[in-house]
């Protein structure tokens, strides 16, 4: 180990070192990018604008969407960057800042998604308590709480795994600086001390997905006794989106922390980490803006309001042209 230099940068081995396969990947990533970014920044913005969507689900919902725009700018702009550059390099403070957000921005999925959970199953369950239970001042405690925690939960771990310098090799077979390949580059003090912190940490992950499972098993069961087919499709249409996104974003997550990581490069690895880092935020705003009747309704009344507001100006200017017009030829 004494012969070992320290690590200035990582090379990031993910994909193919082939020109043309670099610049698919490229191409590929900024589609998928983009499409996130504008699919997110769509909910955000009608949510904003339309105030019948001031309510507590969609507060959390646009929430999910911001945490979602940052989340997947975490790993995607700079693997693009690399594969235009035909560079596969990142800094050292690069992957130290790409490990404290990804830390932080995955954390703070999960403890949306289970605030969430929550706010379907007092809403469902429980619908006459809900306007007292879930106000929007608590929503903002609630989101204020969590965005503080994750942050401060994201600084542990990046102290733990950066706090002696990597000097054993600088290679990381992942198009971004993953923690478990990173991980397995750390000395053994350093990872003891990072696994120690993770298992303990462990607890409040089982505690989230404990606690999503009683809260969706409570409310199908109180689905199935709703007599009304049409109040029992409504109830199922906002919950299965959430339901979907925590089984992709659990399980996959699960299985990259849990299962063995690849010495060298490993297709495996790599379609279990865009599972879990790109098809979140990209199907987010496509799973909410197409199950559900009251994004959609909000979009076309945005719109509305930017299409026809334009014209009815139009109309309003051309009727008083017409009218000083008129009142002109009176007066002559």
């Amino acid at each position: 180990m004494n012969n070992l230099t320290e690590v200035a940068e990582f090379l990031l081995m993910g994909f193919s070192d082939a020109p043309e396969l670099q610049i698919l990947q490229a191409g590929l990533f900024l589609l998928v990018y983009l499409a996130a970014l504008v699919g997110n920044l769509l909910i955000i913005t009608v949510i904003t604008l339309d105030h019948y969507l001031h309510t507590p689900m969609y507060f959390f919902l646009k929430n999910l969407s911001f945490l979602d725009l940052c989340y997947i700018s975490v790993t995607l702009p700079q693997s693009i960057h690399s594969s235009l550059r035909h560079s596969t390099s990142i800094s050292y403070l690069g992957c130290v800042a790409q490990v404290y957000f990804f830390f932080a921005f995955a954390s703070a999925e999960l403890v949306f998604l289970t605030v969430m959970s929550y706010d379907r199953y007092i809403a469902i369950c429980h619908p006459l308590q809900y306007g007292a239970m879930i106000t929007l001042r608590k929503c903002h405690q609630m989101a204020v709480i969590a965005w503080l925690s994750c942050f401060s939960y994201a600084a542990v771990h990046t102290g733990n795994m950066f706090w002696e310098h990597i000097s054993r090799s600088n290679r990381i077979h992942q198009f971004f600086c993953d923690i478990p390949h990173v991980l397995a580059l750390v000395s053994c003090e350093v990872f003891f001390v990072e696994f120690v912190t993770l298992a303990l940490s462990s607890g409040l992950l089982l505690g989230c997905f404990v606690f999503m499972s009683i809260s969706y098993f409570q409310i199908f069961s109180t689905v199935f006794r709703i007599p009304s087919v049409e109040s029992r499709a409504k109830a199922f249409s906002t919950c299965t989106p959430q339901l979907a996104i925590i089984v992709l974003f659990l399980t996959t997550g699960f299985f990259a922390a849990l299962g063995p990581t690849a010495k060298g490069p490993s297709i495996q690895d790599l379609v279990i980490a865009l599972a879990y880092t790109v098809l979140p935020p990209f199907l987010n705003p496509i799973i909410y803006s197409l199950r559900n009747k009251e994004i959609k309704a909000a979009i076309w009344r945005l719109y509305g309001k930017v299409y026809f507001l334009p014209k009815s100006m139009s109309h309003s200017l051309l009727r008083r042209s017409v009218t000083r017009h008129q009142m002109s030829m009176i007066t002559l």
